[in-house]
């Protein structure tokens, strides 16, 4: 190449680089990062109950009546003993106990996943449920109207500092846990069941929920849940509970299953399937 045609070729890529420096300036400022981008801790994957307790109303069905420890008022205590299980198997109410309010409850496996930059997307293989979790924004007001299991979800990645300053306090929902990455508000449900049994919880609940994750030393990851159900019709105070998941490995194990209404237990519990066996914690 001579000396001439060198100096021609650099000219070329001084001009390219101008143009595309130039280009990008008129496009305007960059988008803001999405939720993925700035996610504090990675949910996506593949998830299984452990359930280490609250195992009789977990695992089975309850005898109807048996409502301990759920803070239930005296209207929720009324509801709650009119419970029949066939009268809602004959209605199709199959899916009162797989709403938002119970989902994480279920001995079910999650797959996470991101549906779009700022959608995450939970699929709960017990009753073949979807959630989604949608970062910014209000719900519209149709959405608010379109009462649905799994409700209108609008999730933020928090930190601990801003939690404390929120005024929780306004909505009676007790201080978060002391750690935690995103969460997550749950409105506009349909009436459903905090518990197989018939324990309900009404249209007017909000759902609150904290997900983190940890590392034990042996490698093994886990998901924490904790949840704040708040429900000013048959709540006497807010439920909170909190569920652990491990992640396997892939999806091979997970078997969904569409809602089901289970007869109330009589006699010796059975014994818990493979997978969602955990009355001892093995780290």
């Amino acid at each position: 190449m001579t000396k001439t045609a060198s100096i021609a070729a650099v000219l070329v890529l001084v001009v390219c680089a101008f143009n595309a420096g130039h280009a990008a300036s008129q496009q305007g400022p960059a988008a803001p990062n999405s939720a993925r981008a700035m996610a504090n801790i990675d949910l996506t994957g593949y998830w299984v109950s452990y359930v280490t307790e609250d195992w009789r109303f977990r695992m089975v069905t309850a005898p109807k009546q048996d409502y301990t420890s759920v803070p239930l008022n005296p209207e929720g205590i009324r509801v709650a003993d009119t419970w029949d299980w066939q009268k809602d198997q004959a209605a199709g109410l199959e899916c009162k106990a797989y709403g938002a309010a119970s989902l994480m409850r279920q001995p079910t496996r999650l797959r996470i996943s991101w549906q779009n930059d700022n959608m995450l997307k939970v699929e709960a293989d017990a009753g073949t449920q979807v959630r989604l979790f949608s970062f910014g924004g209000r719900p519209s007001p149709a959405a608010r109207r379109a009462r649905t299991w799994q409700g209108v979800s609008i999730a933020e990645w928090e930190d601990n500092a801003s939690v404390q300053a929120s005024g929780l306090a306004i909505l009676r929902i007790p201080p978060p846990p002391p750690s935690y990455a995103m969460k997550v508000v749950t409105t506009a449900l349909r009436a459903g069941y905090l518990r197989s049994n018939g324990v309900p919880y009404s249209e007017n609940t909000v759902v609150t929920e904290y997900y983190d994750t940890l590392t034990h030393s042996n490698g093994q990851d886990w998901l924490v849940i904790t949840t704040v159900v708040d429900d000013p019709t048959y709540l006497q105070q807010p439920f909170i509970t909190t569920s652990h998941f491990k992640r396997e490995a892939d999806g091979s194990r997970r078997q969904p299953t569409p809602c089901e209404i289970a007869p109330p237990t009589r006699g010796p519990r059975p014994v818990p399937p493979d997978g969602y066996r955990a009355n001892q914690p093995r780290f």
